[in-house]
């Protein structure tokens, strides 16, 4: 885990996301606390548990995006689930077990990719004989020719013994001419690897993960890789012989070890929505909310700390970050079960956006809207300019449409930002004025029928 400080991670969040300072500080003092809990005496560090964390705001307003930015930060295994896709056991829906086995597929995921990055070297090396091998087949030996009731005589020995040689000039002028792209449009005949095996995507559907688990890792053995021939371009060639050459070189084991123990010791896992199963059991009956109890009590033990059985090996839950989010406009965070609060010890009010919010957030981020707009036109060979005041009027119509429809928060955005530039977007590869100015009077043009009638700006914006 990166060593970060709690104003370093502050700092790196506000590079793109505007505002929620509150949600920011307990985030990164959340992660320093793990960073100090890793470097206690064992005995000490058990007992230390996480700060989980509820964020209490509404859409649009950067909970997701706290959560995902905090993650990449620190080079985490992170998930985001949606509370409401869980049901109880019993009912047809998603086991809350699933989370832990899609964290752990990231971490695996990632660790692969971080092995694989390390032999890539040896793997394209071994990569490049192959291609070679295939490009400069290595003529027959005296001894084979003798079998094939041929006479070895017919050409100079010492030739042939070259010929053999791994390292022979033909060869390495082959090699210089593949390095240099020389043999980009050659192709080439290729013993590849493909995995055998069944789809089994139709029992996941089901909540039956243990079985597909099992099932899978069974039809593995019974369905064993094979190859196939296949005729590819010597770049394509390369590629694909690099990827499994670099498989070849991987400890899966040793990748599968460090996956859990990344996932056990500094995983996130985001838990949105979950003021939808913030509701209380009315008793009797059942209807629509009969389980909503139910997976909080099912969530319940994966947050306090339990072990889950993934294909990769147990993984403990116990040292898991929680962060839960909701916008709990209906339910209170008071609804939730009392032994599910109190694995939740945080909690941060998440503020509204205001329009000099919007003006902040279409600009200073590194993502900022303006600039992927900017970026994505200018492929068709325009240049587009968005003025202070075009970009002030659009603040103010998202911040409008927010207070008098749903409020969707910096989502709302979007919606205005494409509906602006929708004629701008179509004629773009036909346009013979490459240089277009958005100011306000234009943004006003575009948008003012729309923003006039409420009925409409519901149905449109």
């Amino acid at each position: 885990m990166r060593e970060l400080t709690p104003r370093e991670v502050v700092a790196e969040l506000d590079k793109y996301i505007i505002g929620q300072n509150n949600a920011k500080r307990a985030v990164a003092v959340a992660l320093r606390t793990r960073w100090r809990r890793q470097r206690l005496p064992e005995e000490l560090r058990d007992e230390v548990v996480p700060k989980n964390i509820i964020m209490i705001g509404s859409t649009g307003v950067g909970k997701t995006e706290i959560a995902r930015r905090l993650a990449k930060l620190v080079d985490a295994p992170f998930v985001k689930v949606e509370a409401s896709k869980f049901t109880e056991v019993g009912y047809v829906g998603r086991d809350v077990e699933s989370i832990i086995r899609d964290i752990t597929e990231q971490s695996v995921a990632m660790v692969r990719s971080e092995h694989s990055d390390a032999v890539m070297g040896k793997a394209r090396a071994a990569a490049e004989e192959r291609v070679l091998d295939a490009l400069l087949p290595r003529r027959r030996g005296p001894v084979d020719r003798i079998q094939a009731h041929e006479q070895p005589e017919e050409e100079p020995m010492d030739w042939m013994h070259e010929s053999y040689e791994a390292e022979s000039p033909t060869r390495e002028k082959f090699r210089k001419m593949l390095r240099d792209g020389k043999l980009d449009d050659r192709t080439v005949e290729l013993e590849v690897r493909e995995k055998g095996g069944m789809p089994l995507g139709v029992i996941s559907n089901i909540g039956m993960e243990e079985l597909e688990i099992s099932l899978k890792e069974m039809m593995g053995n019974m369905f064993p890789e094979k190859t196939k021939r296949r005729s590819l371009k010597v770049p394509e060639a390369m590629k694909v012989l690099t990827q499994e050459e670099a498989s070849k070189l991987i400890d899966m084991d040793k990748v599968s070890r460090e996956a859990i123990s990344r996932v056990e010791q500094s995983g996130i896992v985001f838990v949105d929505e979950i003021d939808k199963v913030a509701g209380r059991e009315s008793g009797g009956g059942g209807g629509p909310d009969v389980s909503r109890e139910g997976v909080q009590r099912d969530l319940l033990p994966i947050i306090e700390g339990s072990t889950v059985n993934t294909k990769h090996g147990p993984v403990h839950t116990d040292h898991i970050l929680f962060i839960a989010a909701g916008a709990f406009h209906v339910a209170k965070p008071s609804d939730l079960i009392p032994e599910l609060q109190g694995r939740f010890p945080i909690r941060v009010e998440l503020d509204n956006l205001t329009e000099d919010d919007f003006v902040r957030i279409l600009t200073e981020p590194r993502n900022a809207l303006i600039r992927q707009y900017v970026g994505l036109l200018g492929t068709e060979g325009l240049d587009v300019e968005f003025t202070d005041d075009a970009i002030r009027e659009i603040a103010r119509i998202a911040a409008s449409v927010n207070s008098r429809t749903e409020n969707i928060g910096a989502r709302r955005l979007y919606t205005v930002m494409e509906r602006l530039l929708e004629e701008v977007s179509f004629h773009a590869p036909d346009a013979v004025q490459k240089k277009i100015t958005v100011n306000a009077e234009y943004v006003k043009k575009q948008l003012i029928d729309i923003t006039k009638d409420e009925d409409l700006s519901r149905f449109i914006l």
